[in-house]
């Protein structure tokens, strides 16, 4: 039988580590921010999933923070993406892996890795809520 010292320690040790990959995450979706391979909303959504489980402060923080919360309160509220927004992440995702399969890589086996997860990402961009053309208020301090 389990003692309740070996359940600390491991309730203990899930925290922390829930907390690691969650302050990972963030460092990717911020990244994510500035580069179009790399999503910026499925990492901020997990870091949120594991700050939730982890750490309600550290939760709190992020959903309160100006920029990555934003993403997240936009995905919480159903808000979606502003049109405009989408179009310029797909089209800068389509220049950037067009650019890298046209001129950087030489290995066919990558091209056809990187048109496929450029397809898989703009089909997340797309889908993930309905798009809007202004951005909405997510607070609910505008009018």
């Amino acid at each position: 039988m389990v003692g309740a010292g070996h359940q600390w320690a491991v309730a203990r040790l899930k925290r922390h580590a829930l907390f690691a990959a969650g302050t990972i995450c963030l460092i990717a979706g911020v990244i994510g921010a500035f580069v179009p391979i790399l999503p910026t909303t499925p990492f901020l959504l997990l870091a949120a999933a594991c700050y939730l489980r982890s750490s309600p402060r550290a939760h709190r923080w992020l959903v309160n923070s100006r920029f990555p919360g934003l993403y997240i309160r936009h995905y919480y509220s159903g808000g979606g993406l502003p049109l405009g927004l989408k179009l310029a992440t797909v089209g800068l995702l389509w220049l950037t892996i067009g650019y890298s399969v046209l001129y950087v890589v030489d290995t066919s086996a990558v091209r056809v890795l990187l048109v496929l997860i450029a397809v898989g990402v703009t089909v997340h961009i797309i889908s993930i809520r309905p798009s809007r053309r202004r951005p909405a208020d997510v607070d609910g301090a505008g009018s």
